[in-house]
């Protein structure tokens, strides 16, 4: 079939696209703080960018969500468990990363206070399935969380009556939907919350004029012609690869953490390719924040930096969702801070917030 190349074509909406489409890039004043985060240590078949606690038995596993999709992740559970039966979280998060970085520390962590916790790789990332990678879906990565509820519901070691999410960034979205539809979730935490199809429907802070929205749809679309056409789809391209002329602290916040050591997974879309360009389409008129009462009576804990360029997100979901809810705002923190800087993720108020409301 001929195709036309768009290369040249809708130069400001491609850029848009690598916004809208990578690990959230924005133009946003944000304050940073000195982190402490946690660094990988080097050791025979250990693959995180943390180190691995000797207080966690840790397994490699693999479930099958409701679409047939096989789904990898790490399930983590206190190695002083015995026999009883545990509360249990599925985590997963942020948008782009992989179950090695973020979610994995925050699953292990949990896990050494008392919780068996299972950080997972959602659809088309990292090491789950799904056929063409690096593309996302607001419905089946919802669906991916209520798939590893039901993992967890069948462990041997796991309260099927207890069971929470946990989610980071982007996929907490998914995590907040999918708890207002499965109702076997009986709570639910997210910190530095993204909003992903209100962000890409909308833009950041609800900028995108519905002009600059129609442009970048038919830009999607018309690259679904040139990807059909190809063996491979085009990527909408990640962080650049070195810091020299950027000015954006945004971008400069998110390579601090995906482009270091600090962060930097070779699965990672954010490390490496970022999304595809058609990565977008089935977010901006898909919203995901619809029934966001329905999660009441369980309770809703969202948990933000003061100075991050997120922080919006996590209060208008706080502002939507009925009671019992909390929002907690972390002081003088920003976005990325939250992924893995010991001193300031609550860890204690998550602790709590579960031990509360996964009681028996």
């Amino acid at each position: 079939m001929p195709t036309k190349s768009i290369s040249n074509t809708f130069d400001v909406s491609r850029r848009d696209l690598v916004k809208f489409a990578g690990a959230g890039f924005a133009s946003a004043a944000v304050a940073s703080i000195a982190s402490s985060p946690a660094i990988a240590q080097s050791g025979a078949g250990w693959d995180k960018t943390f180190p691995k606690s000797d207080r966690v038995d840790h397994q490699k596993v693999t479930f099958t969500n409701r679409y047939g999709i096989r789904l990898s992740a790490d399930l983590y559970l206190p190695a002083n468990r015995g026999n009883a039966r545990l509360p249990a979280l599925a985590v997963s998060g942020p948008f782009g990363a992989v179950k090695e970085q973020s979610s994995g520390l925050y699953a292990q962590t949990l896990a050494e206070r008392g919780f068996v916790a299972l950080a997972f790789d959602p659809s088309f990332v990292g090491e789950s399935g799904g056929g063409t990678h690096a593309v996302a879906s607001p419905d089946i990565n919802t669906e991916d969380f209520s798939a590893a509820v039901d993992f967890l519901g069948l462990h041997t070691s796991v309260d099927r009556e207890r069971i929470g999410l946990m989610a980071v960034c982007g996929l907490s979205g998914m995590a907040l939907n999918a708890a207002a539809v499965d109702k076997r979730v009986k709570a639910v935490a997210v910190a530095s919350m993204y909003d992903m199809s209100r962000v890409m429907a909308r833009g950041y802070y609800d900028a995108l004029t519905p002009e600059a929205r129609a442009e970048m749809l038919d830009t999607i679309s018309r690259q679904r012609w040139e990807d059909a056409d190809e063996v491979t789809p085009a990527f909408a391209g990640g962080l650049p690869e070195t810091l020299d002329g950027i000015d954006d602290p945004v971008v400069t916040m998110y390579w601090n953490y995906y482009k270091t050591d600090r962060g930097f997974h070779p699965r990672s879309l954010n490390s490496t390719t970022g999304w595809t360009i058609t990565n977008p389409m089935s977010f901006m008129n898909m919203p995901m924040m619809t029934y966001i009462k329905e999660i009441a009576p369980r309770p809703v804990l969202l948990i933000a930096g003061e100075n991050a360029h997120s922080r919006y997100f996590s209060e208008d979901a706080f502002k939507a969702a009925a009671e019992p809810k909390e929002l907690m705002i972390i002081p003088g923190v920003d976005h990325v801070a939250l992924y893995d800087n010991l001193d300031v993720i609550p860890f204690d108020k998550l602790q709590s917030f579960f031990e509360q409301n996964l009681s028996a």
